[in-house]
């Protein structure tokens, strides 16, 4: 379970960062040497946080149809 919430808090985390880089950006009070740095570090941070929301869809996708798929189908069977 540690890895999981480890992998929870480096998105967040990331989120964090990302929201941070924005605001700084918006504000206007980068030079342009480090608004580029900004903004590829911003790159960076949005590809890693695709990647995580494309793994949890992944598991979501196996759930539903496994587990999840099998759990409605057993309590829909009992309706009937």
């Amino acid at each position: 379970m540690a890895g999981k919430s480890q992998k929870s808090a480096g998105y967040e985390s990331a989120m964090a960062e990302l929201e941070q880089i924005v605001a700084d950006m918006e504000a206007g009070k980068l030079s342009l040497e480090d608004t580029l740095a900004a903004y590829k570090r911003g790159a960076e941070l949005l590809s890693f946080c695709r990647g995580k929301l494309e793994d949890a869809q992944q598991q979501v996708r196996v759930l539903e149809d496994g587990v999840l798929k099998d759990f409605s189908a057993g309590g829909e069977a009992g309706t009937n």
